[in-house]
């Protein structure tokens, strides 16, 4: 799927203090270096546990974070899936990029992605993408397990959109 990009500062908070410490441009030295690169396995680590939990189905998973990039790899059980494990890692606060190298067992038309704005919730993005108001069930379902309520997005999150079945 290629590169996507975030919002670095919206969404679960994943790093620790070194982390906020690097990006203030603070000198940092081979200890401190070092720090960071273990923060940054801990957040990946902490990423997997989430994909898991969420039941998000991926072959041998791997996630490498270096700066606010995130890299997947891994075997994903379908496109839908895919699409939310980019999201689940790329909704977390620090990540401004999520960089897609993930496969898929079986291949489906890609979702399009929308970034929620600050006054927006569903029924308004579906209004947007689907000429109808009441198609923001189609959006919600698209984003679980990581929506538990359908009004409670916000602002910099960024939601699967799914196409609409043609007939």
């Amino acid at each position: 799927m290629g590169i996507f990009s975030f919002i670095k500062d919206a969404g679960e908070k994943i790093f620790g203090k070194e982390k906020e410490k690097e990006e203030e441009h603070i000198e940092i030295t081979e200890a401190k270096k070092e720090i960071v690169r273990r923060e940054n396995a801990k957040a990946a680590e902490k990423l997997l546990e989430t994909i898991k939990g969420l039941d998000l189905t991926v072959e041998n998973p791997v996630i490498n974070i270096e700066g606010n990039t995130a890299t997947v790899y891994g075997l994903a059980d379908s496109q839908a899936i895919r699409e939310k494990i980019v999201l689940v890692i790329g909704n977390s606060e620090g990540i401004a990029k999520v960089d897609d190298r993930l496969a898929v067992k079986i291949e489906a038309p890609e979702a399009s992605f929308h970034t929620v704005e600050r006054g927006e919730n569903l029924s308004k993005i579906a209004k947007e993408h689907y000429g109808d108001a009441n198609k923001y069930t189609m959006i919600f379902e698209a984003n679980k397990p990581m929506l538990k309520d359908p009004n409670k997005i916000y602002p910099g999150q960024v939601l699967r959109i799914p196409r609409l079945e043609q007939k």
